[in-house]
């Protein structure tokens, strides 16, 4: 039987809204840099990823940022089902040449799959470290 055909969406509730999620996040202190862009994850409980999008006026005009924008986000919407889920995302962009979204996507991937490593280890190391009875 065949497999059924995943929806590649980006619906609103996957995007992270105020400053109090970007702050969360943010304070987590999971950070990966890769390539032009920072990644920063903190995991959310909920079965879908979270994207939030930090582009600074440095990288360029309002055009030029926007597509990066348009970029991220159809990056995140194509690879969203290849990645661990239940993550807040903010992805921080630093100034660079414009790139297409397979090497977003690439940068995006491997930024999350450190972090969830990280995350991994914290809990395997907490879990190592409580006392034996």
């Amino acid at each position: 039987m065949a497999e059924p055909t995943r929806r590649l969406l980006f619906r609103h509730r996957q995007k992270l809204h105020g400053s109090r999620a970007f702050a969360s996040v943010f304070d987590a202190r999971l950070r990966k840099t890769a390539g032009p862009i920072i990644v920063c994850g903190k995991p959310n409980g909920l079965p879908y990823n979270r994207l939030g999008l930090s582009v600074p006026r440095r990288v360029g005009s309002a055009v030029q940022r926007h597509r990066v924008k348009r970029r991220l986000r159809e990056a995140f919407r194509l690879s969203q089902h290849d990645w661990p889920a239940g993550y807040d995302l903010v992805v921080v962009v630093r100034p660079h040449k414009l790139e297409d979204v397979a090497a977003y996507q690439r940068l995006l991937g491997g930024a999350l799959d450190r972090i969830h490593s990280m995350v991994d280890n914290r809990a395997n190391g907490e879990a190592r470290s409580e006392p034996k009875w």
